[in-house]
């Protein structure tokens, strides 16, 4: 069995919120700021402890997110999202960001409106359209899923979060 390297830390009504380190979460565990739902059978061991290690920890006071904080635009969240590969080309080398409609012509930052580029296909559209040089898409760009912004670029899920991931992976 995989040891998981990070933790989730959810809200005190379950809502996931993000991941952060073990280091972290031990520390919010021992501030009493947290409590530890989940764990593995590994040990976190000081002179005076030996703590079970958590995957999951749910915070003690609520912690207020505003609407539209959790799905913020990172370059790594772009590229986790995209499978980290181009979406011109399919290429896995020199990745960059793209914005589709350039913002010289008005285009925005947005999740829909920026994809993962390599380098020489970034270079090669410019501040062209699409259709100007005829490029396309390998996939529509879209918002990132839950579970791409709490692990960006693994994919892989630990099997203690799928429970408090399940009703908000969209």
């Amino acid at each position: 069995m995989r040891v998981p390297r990070h933790v989730l830390v959810l809200n005190t009504t379950y809502e996931p919120i993000n991941v952060c380190s073990l280091k972290r979460a031990l520390i919010l565990v021992l501030k009493d700021r947290a409590e530890v739902l989940e764990s593995t059978s590994h040990r976190v061991r000081s002179e005076k402890l030996s703590l079970a290690r958590p995957t999951v920890v749910r915070l003690r006071t609520y912690v207020k997110i505003p609407p539209g904080e959790r799905r913020r635009i990172s370059r790594r969240a772009v590229m986790a999202r995209d499978g980290f590969r181009c979406q011109y080309c399919g290429s896995t080398r020199q990745l960059t960001l793209d914005h589709i409609v350039p913002t010289s012509r008005g285009g925005r930052t947005t999740w829909e409106n920026l994809v993962t580029s390599c380098a020489p296909c970034n270079v090669r559209k410019g501040a062209r359209l699409l259709g100007e040089i005829g490029m396309a898409l390998h996939t529509r760009p879209r918002p990132p899923s839950l579970s791409e912004l709490l692990m960006p670029g693994t994919g892989e899920l630990p099997d203690d979060w799928i429970t408090y991931l399940a009703p908000a992976t969209t």
